[in-house]
């Protein structure tokens, strides 16, 4: 509420705001609107939350590579280091 009222919306606005969209979409359509909203960001959720978890796994096997890497390297700098010997 602090930032409605920061905006100049007050309970009257409010009250207003919401006879006019009961008047724009009909009692009868309001709850499956609602509904759609709650499923819009429902699926917004999951969308993120799926995108994070990919990001963590991207990121844990990106750190699991990197040591494989610099072992595979120190290997190699090992066995030129033989060869040049």
């Amino acid at each position: 509420m602090i930032a409605l009222a920061f905006m100049g919306i007050g309970s009257q606005e409010l009250i207003l705001i919401a006879l006019i969209v009961v008047v724009l979409f009909g009692a009868t359509k309001l709850p499956k609107l609602a509904s759609s909203i709650g499923e819009s960001v429902k699926n917004f959720k999951r969308g993120m939350r799926e995108a994070e978890e990919e990001e963590q796994k991207a990121k844990l096997l990106q750190n699991q590579a990197q040591p494989k890497a610099l072992a595979a390297e120190e290997t190699a700098d090992a066995a030129s280091e033989q060869t040049q010997t």
